[in-house]
């Protein structure tokens, strides 16, 4: 243990603090929710998690529908709490049109220039980078985005395969840089009601987009119903402190085709920080489609959406078809939207539905106080098998002692090497079954010294009672061990959550009991057996033959009258 470094055992978040959501499977098809489509699950969702450097945190299965997420106290709790229930699939959709909720359509919200798209992330400080809007129509014929926010938009997708940015001929070196000056007279948000009438948007979306209020709670919800259809759907701008609604065409690309993600830091071109992503073979034809439909399009619909659990969490503009199966999100990011957006990208497509049926959160006070009641609690027990071996065995007492001493010191050692090498976490049950454990590791000195006192009073002297006493005790104990053993396997097994922990210290420390009685009890009594205050029966070394009520040894084939005191003894 301390060669390794690790000197405490890991905590669990009922004892370090932190908060436990539950998520629940659902499905329209029942057989959906499997094992291995749970699985997948927690794996995406553990390096979901991860991915927001939440450090320690816990993704396991309860049951067959729910998991359970433990994120350890520090950080962004709520943030993390808000990212692990963003559990429905990612999409990838078209934009038909958007417009802000709560204000006119053609309104410019406070901070919401655009940007323009560049290849391999490009961006022109001007444009993309610091977020300048582009005028609604240049002599090279290269398109404004659209944009509600810089945020959000304002961002390009340009292909990550393009090394030469400036050659002659690509999109950045024949558009002109946009100037601030051009934000002014330039809408940031286009009119909805041409958009409309256009007929860019079917009819019945129509209405459901004319009718959505996205400033109204109880309207944003999860639309995407069908994903062989158009639908709307809901986007909150940090910056303009809006909320914005979307018409969206059908699914071109699911997430489950984001191969990987990342978000790096433009160095070369002084393009801040961008998201880089690749997709699988599928996703990379069905990608290349998307965004060589998209650039003939006018804005915004020369959009497409990332949406996840319903919620617009960016809209990147196009202007040219993207091959190659890699693409680079450029734009007015910070590290951490960029971030944000990488791990939504690689992490955020799901095999199944989730909600959050549960959320606990403890406060390190809290913790710490339930952590202080344990270890009293397991004090006052181990005070209390303390004293009753001493009163009641005296010398033999403190062999008891002695073991039990040992066994705390490997069950402490090995909790924390096994936190350090598996992430087994201490939790309050877990605790439990320790103290659970202080008895059954005395009940196995106790099975053993009846066996010898029985011996003993027997007549037989104490060297010849332990070795006599040893197998009938052995036997005792490695069955009593096993039935409790075997009780905390079953538990383990059938349980989950926390119980688990109480049941793994249980079993845990029944073997340990197993490793103490053989390796350190029996040896010890053996060795103290041939030192004359145990082996010629001080008053106090619990082995005296007249308080045990020995017979007398027998000579001759006749028994001394039990009340004469043999000398042997």
């Amino acid at each position: 243990m301390f060669a390794t470094g690790h000197k405490t055992p890991r905590l669990g978040i009922d004892l370090a603090g932190g908060t436990s959501v539950t998520l629940t499977a659902k499905s329209d098809d029942p057989a959906a929710i499997n094992k291995s489509n749970m699985d997948i699950a927690v794996g995406i969702i553990q390096k979901r998690v991860n991915g927001m450097g939440v450090s320690e945190a816990e993704v396991q299965t309860q049951g067959d529908n729910n998991i359970i997420v433990n994120i350890p106290d520090g950080g962004d709790q709520q943030e993390s709490i808000n990212k692990v229930g963003d559990t429905a699939k990612l999409y990838f959709r078209p934009v038909l049109a958007l417009a802000p909720t709560g204000v006119q359509a053609n309104a410019t919200p406070s901070g919401s220039p655009s940007g323009s798209a560049t290849p391999s992330g490009a961006a022109s400080p001007t444009a993309a980078a610091t977020g300048a809007a582009a005028p609604a129509a240049s002599p090279s014929g290269a398109k404004a985005t659209a944009s509600p926010s810089a945020s959000k938009a304002g961002r390009a997708v340009s292909d990550a395969l393009l090394a030469d940015p400036t050659a002659s001929g690509s999109p950045a070196a024949s558009a002109p840089a946009a100037t601030p000056s051009a934000a002014a007279t330039a809408p940031s948000t286009p009119d909805m009601s041409a958009a409309l009438t256009q007929g860019t948007v079917p009819a019945d979306l129509q209405k459901q987009f004319a009718a959505l209020d996205c400033s109204v709670a109880g309207q944003r919800q999860d639309y995407q119903t069908d994903p062989a259809k158009a639908t709307v759907a809901c986007s909150y701008d940090d910056e303009s402190g809006l909320w914005y609604k979307f018409a969206l065409g059908p699914v071109a690309v699911n997430g489950q085709d984001v191969d990987k993600a990342q978000a790096v830091y433009d160095t070369q071109q002084a393009g801040g920080w961008q998201v880089q992503l690749s997709f699988t073979d599928s996703g990379s034809q069905a990608f290349a489609d998307t965004t060589g439909a998209l650039a003939a399009q006018a804005p915004p619909a020369n959009q497409f959406a990332i949406v996840l659990d319903g919620k617009v969490v960016s809209h990147p503009y196009v202007q040219q078809s993207i091959t190659g199966g890699s693409a680079v999100i450029s734009g007015s990011f910070t590290q951490a939207d960029a971030k944000s957006l990488a791990n939504v990208l690689s992490y955020g497509a799901l095999p199944l539905d989730f909600t959050k049926s549960d959320v606990t959160t403890v406060s390190p006070q809290l913790g710490g106080e339930q952590l202080k009641a344990g270890l009293v609690a397991g004090l006052i027990g181990l005070i209390l098998v303390v004293v009753y071996s001493l009163i009641y065995y005296r010398g033999l007492g403190l062999v008891s002692i002695a073991g039990l001493a040992v066994s705390a010191v490997l069950t402490y050692a090995i909790m924390t090497l096994l936190g350090a090498g598996i992430g087994f976490a201490l939790n309050l049950p877990a605790v439990c079954g320790a103290i659970v454990a202080i008895g059954i590791t005395a009940d196995s000195f106790i099975v053993y010294f009846e066996r010898i006192r029985d011996e003993v009073r027997e007549g037989a002297p104490l060297r010849a009672a332990v070795q006599r006493a040893w197998p009938r005790a052995r036997r005792t104990i490695l069955v009593s061990d096993f039935v409790s053993f075997l009780c905390a396997a079953v538990l383990y097994v059938v349980s989950v959550g926390k119980v688990q922990g109480f049941a793994f210290t249980l079993g845990l420390t029944t073997l340990l009991d197993v490793v103490v009685i053989f390796l350190f009890t029996k040896p010890l009594i053996t060795l103290l057996a041939r030192r004359p205050f145990f082996a010629n029966g001080h008053p106090w070394s619990g082995l005296d033959p007249k308080r045990l009520g020995a017979r007398p040894p027998i000579r001759g084939g006749r028994r001394r009258p039990s009340s004469a005191a043999p000398k042997e003894a």
